[in-house]
């Protein structure tokens, strides 16, 4: 006799979205996921999702179609979502995009041809609009970048609370004119952009930011620019990793040192953030959560296709470093 997850969760005695968020290695108490854990030895269970191909025409297989996969931040949630699909019985297809919508169009034609069970896609502003529009045959989560609500499940950062987080810790370290980078390419742009101009207006500053495409070379370049007038800032915040990268590899070019030239805040921690003298402030976002819970997501929208969307925030830390200490009077 075949076991399933219903048989799996009658012996827990849990739903069978708690059976699935475990085997998703979702977000759930360690008593239940021990409880279900020994429901799967005691039952035998194996993902049988082959049965599961037959009735709908999907493979075992789900895409994670990512912006940038040199970018640190899209690397860790790749990691996650590859383990927590490993430990569904799931195979993951990976295909990067660089912020181009006709790749992403083209991915998303290539998962319908192989027949996903689903999709988790980090998409352009474009094919947020698309997606509204126009929707997949397979289930889909969005990360990092969310649609219109009660179209697709997602999970996000609170985007517009960190820009404002980031001037609100410069401002009290006693810095006025604040400029930032901001992608042009996606909505987690548009969002940290709304929370900067918004924090920048409450403390009675002029907003002063620009839209650059989302890599090193284009805040680079802005950033040597900026430090060749007579009006450059006193503090920059960068939207992005890579954005944040181009910012402090023109301070080196330049001679410059922060915070003392220039003070510099952004966003992921990666390792060269600490690294770097005197330690580069960011806004840390979960990205294992984000992986774990976007597969959750999506093994719970595989299972109840009718459900209605959800859309998961998740909140970012402020690690304080050296690179925004106390303005100069």
């Amino acid at each position: 006799m075949t076991v399933g997850i219903k048989d799996v969760a009658r012996a827990a005695g849990v739903s069978p979205a708690t059976v699935s968020r475990v085997l998703g290695n979702g977000v759930v108490s360690a008593e239940l996921r021990a409880l279900v854990e020994a429901a799967v030895r005691d039952t035998g269970y194996r993902p049988n999702l082959s049965a599961r191909r037959l009735r709908s025409q999907h493979s075992q297989t789900i895409g994670l179609i990512v912006a940038d996969i040199s970018n640190p931040f899209f690397t860790a949630v790749s990691r996650a979502v590859e383990d927590a699909a490993y430990k569904a019985g799931l195979r993951v297809i990976l295909c990067n995009t660089d912020e181009n919508p006709e790749r992403e169009a083209l991915y998303l034609k290539l998962m319908e041809e192989e027949r996903v069970t689903g999709v988790i896609f980090a998409p352009t502003r474009a094919s947020v609009d698309r997606l509204a529009r126009q929707k997949p045959s397979f289930p889909i989560v969005l990360i990092d970048r969310a649609g219109a609500a009660g179209y697709e499940d997602a999970v996000v950062l609170d985007n517009y609370a960190a820009g404002a987080a980031l001037v609100e810790h410069l401002h009290a370290q006693g810095y006025r004119n604040i400029t930032g980078f901001f992608g042009n390419a996606s909505t987690t742009g548009i969002e940290r952009h709304k929370g900067y101009v918004d924090a920048m207006n409450r403390f009675g500053l002029t907003p002063d930011a620009k839209f650059v495409a989302p890599s090193i070379a284009a805040a680079e370049a802005e950033t040597t620019q900026w430090l060749k007038t007579s009006t450059a800032p006193h503090a920059i915040i960068a939207s992005n990793g890579l954005l944040l990268m181009g910012a402090v590899r023109a301070m080196r070019n330049a001679h410059k040192k922060t915070p003392d030239d220039l003070a510099i805040a952004g966003f992921d921690n990666e390792s060269w953030t600490e690294l770097v003298e005197p330690g580069i402030t960011v806004i840390e976002q979960p990205v294992d959560v984000i992986g774990q819970t976007a597969m959750t997501l999506l093994l719970d929208r595989i299972a109840n296709p009718n459900m209605p969307a959800r859309k998961v925030v998740l909140g970012g830390k402020c690690i304080i470093r050296g690179s925004t200490g106390t303005a100069r009077k």
